[in-house]
């Protein structure tokens, strides 16, 4: 097959997120199909990775993405109904080059990676899929609900209002849409009432993140990973230091909180203490998994299922996670990962987890497994070939 992805990011290097995704199931779909790559550029960085994603993408166009026009769009975009997500990204350039290839090659599918890449493709008279791969409203919602600025209230309302509707209509153009879990799934299939969604999970390299080597005898090292210039990680580590943390420092003074990720913004700086180190930047996140006694993702705004958990789980390192990271993973409460819905809870079942390497040990090897059976990529990109085939021709 000769399949095009349409991206919103250059995917690579594969770190995480929707650069991890896109990078993962086209470098196993190249092995059998021939691969097709059209995004956008952040920076004049991105267009250093050509040589990369040639070993992957047999034809590749990547387009400028100038920060000016995105927020013109913006502006403009205060008039009209018009997400300011969908906006941000409006291009003609991306619109005529999308257009123009189809018309000029041979494509038996296109993979749309995200809502904000749909005005792109959602027109074209080819067999096409989108995967959102959260459902992008239900996201908007929960940071909504935790939103306590009236300022940033009332324009988060807007954008949600404005993101349901076009969700709801823009997956009516595809032959098929995935998201990433069945909390997402069951969300879009009451909201939206769609018979035409899929679930495509996201994954986990297992060749990287093993049980190999890890110590399960450490047990002074708390771990969250992610870009810290997002806003549910954000929220996330903020409320972990401010209701969380101070109850397990009463049993345990010398514990190390370590928040590892890349672009840490100033809110996420300042909570550096004796007690808690953040470190930017990670280039190999394995080494500093393989230190982690526990991993923590106590996210309160968000949707999907989190790289973070899958790693840790891939790596049999116990997890304790609110319901965000959770619920989509579909596993019994204890099976590698704690479900905990308060912070006196979350707290107790990491001083639990603390006291007993038994309990570490026996947890995360069962969280070993289940990655291994449920969130190999191998697996998921096979998933994504069947549904491309089934709507290709």
């Amino acid at each position: 097959m000769k399949i095009l992805f349409v991206a919103n990011r250059v995917p690579y290097p594969p770190f995480r997120g929707d650069k991890l995704k896109i990078y993962n199931l086209a470098k196993r779909l190249s092995v059998a199909h021939e691969i097709y790559l059209i995004t956008f550029a952040e920076s004049d960085e991105d267009y250093n990775y050509e040589a990369e994603l040639k070993k992957i993408f047999t034809k590749i166009h990547i387009i400028a993405l100038p920060k000016w026009k995105s927020y013109l769009h913006c502006f403009f975009a205060i008039f009209s109904n018009l997400p300011f997500q969908v906006a941000y990204f409006k291009s003609r350039a991306m619109k005529h080059r999308v257009q123009n290839f189809c018309s000029q090659n041979e494509v038996n599918a296109i993979h749309t990676q995200h809502l904000r890449m749909a005005q792109f493709t959602s027109e074209l008279n080819l067999p096409k899929l989108l995967d959102l791969p959260d459902a992008f409203s239900l996201y908007w919602h929960r940071r909504l609900m935790n939103q306590h600025n009236p300022i940033k209230r009332f324009f988060e309302k807007i954008e949600y209002h404005r993101l349901y509707h076009y969700e709801g209509e823009i997956i009516k153009n595809y032959n098929l849409n995935l998201v990433c879990s069945i909390e997402d799934l069951n969300y879009m299939n009451k909201e939206h009432s769609a018979s035409f969604l899929k679930l495509l999970r996201n994954g986990v390299d297992l060749e990287t993140y093993t049980t190999q080597g890890h110590d399960y005898s450490i047990e002074n090292v708390l771990l969250f990973t992610g870009n810290m210039d997002y806003a549910p990680n954000i929220d996330a580590v903020a409320y972990f230091v401010k209701d969380i943390f101070p109850i397990i420092l009463k049993d345990y003074p010398e514990i190390q909180f370590i928040i590892a990720g890349q672009r840490p913004v100033k809110s996420v700086i300042e909570l550096k203490s004796k007690n808690i180190k953040v470190t930017g930047f990670i280039p190999e996140l394995r080494a500093i998994y393989q230190n982690a006694s526990i991993v923590v993702s106590p996210l309160r705004i968000g949707a999907g299922t989190q790289n973070k958990v899958l790693e840790a789980m891939a790596m049999g390192i116990p997890v304790v996670s609110g319901p965000i990271g959770y619920e989509g993973l579909e596993i019994e409460n204890g099976d590698g990962v704690f479900l905990e819905t308060t912070a006196q809870g979350f707290a107790s079942k990491i001083v639990e987890l603390l006291g007993s390497e038994y309990l570490r040990k026996t947890t995360g090897l069962k969280g070993h497994v289940i990655a291994k059976e449920k969130f190999s990529w191998d697996t998921i990109a096979h998933q994504l070939e069947l549904y491309c085939q089934n709507i290709g021709r």
